[in-house]
Parts: C-alpha cells; structure tokens; sequence
C-alpha cells in the first residue's frame, strides 16, 4: 500500500474530515509544561538555569555562599580533598526528599534550586533556615566532587552538579576574569 492510498484510506475512516480532527486534537495536546517562574497568563517557560536567575529572585544567602564558592574556587582549585556530608546533613536533604548531588539529574536540581529561591524568601524562619542550610550542604558536596574530580559520579544522567556550578557562576558577582587577586 503507497503513501497515497494509507492517507486516503484514513481520511475516508476520518469521514472526510481528517485535518479538522487533528487540528482539534493537537490542541488540546499541550506538550509543554508550566514551570516555577511561569504566571497564569503564561504557557511556557524554560526550567533552566538562566531562567532561574533571569526573574531576579536570587536571595542574598545563594549569592553570598556562590561568591565564596566562586573565590575559593580560584584561590585553591578544590585541590585538597573534602570530607562527604554527614549523616545529619543527609538527614536534612531526605526530610524535604533531596538526592544527593551526585544521583540528581539537571532537572531535579533546577526544580530544587527554585525551590531553595522559594523558601528562602518565606515567612517561616525554619524553612528559610533550611533553605540556606541546604544551598551550604550542596556547596560543600559540589567542593567533594570537584576535589574527587568528579569519581563519584557513576552514570552520565546524574548531571545535576553542573547545573549547580552554572547557578552559581550566573549569581556570583565574581564569575568574571577575577582580577581582584
């Protein structure tokens, strides 16, 4: 059967109206998805990372753990190998059902970077606290991948460190040539 007589074929099944159901159906085929930063009057937007920082709701706290990552960073080259998190620090990422950085995907770690931008601007003080208590621990996981140079990471899917370390180049103030030192 050729191209022709399978597109007839369907269009008589269809009664006569083919383009007519598949435009009504591709309409109410929505393949996007509405994300964190998306309004109500809005369909879609992108769950990246410049989306993130784009909408200009970086807290002081991600700014100020994302400087001293970025100065450290070229002062010591994460040269020197840093302890994993402990126990409690893992505690606290499985309280709000976090992986660890090196099993989460680039999109668990924008949808849980928007989060962090969400709760640290909240009116509950312990959600704030654990906001920035978080952003500090996937730091210090990120400084023990790059000290390890990245030996932990076991499949290419969990990418999520190199969705962390674009964030904070993106709100660093010092992501430049750092000609302060």
């Amino acid at each position: 059967m050729t191209n022709l007589q399978c597109y007839f074929t369907i269009y008589i099944e269809c009664g006569g109206n083919m383009s007519g159901n598949i435009i009504e159906n591709k309409a109410n085929f929505d393949l996007t998805e509405k994300s964190t930063f998306s309004n109500e009057s809005q369909s879609f937007t992108t769950r990246s990372v410049k989306a993130l920082v784009a909408q200009n709701n970086v807290p002081y706290s991600h700014k100020r753990i994302a400087d001293n990552y970025m100065i450290i960073k070229k002062i010591f080259n994460f040269q020197m190998n840093t302890g994993r998190i402990s126990n409690v620090d893992k505690t606290l990422l499985e309280k709000y059902d976090f992986n660890t950085l090196e099993y989460t995907t680039m999109q668990q770690m924008c949808n849980e970077l928007a989060l962090l931008q969400k709760w640290a601007v909240s009116d509950d003080k312990q959600l704030v606290s654990d906001a920035d208590e978080i952003m500090a621990i996937r730091v210090r996981e990120l400084k023990f991948l790059e000290g390890s140079s990245y030996a932990d990471i076991s499949n290419e899917i969990y990418n999520g460190y190199k969705g962390l370390i674009q964030y904070l180049r993106e709100i660093s103030k010092f992501h430049g040539n750092m000609s302060i030192f």
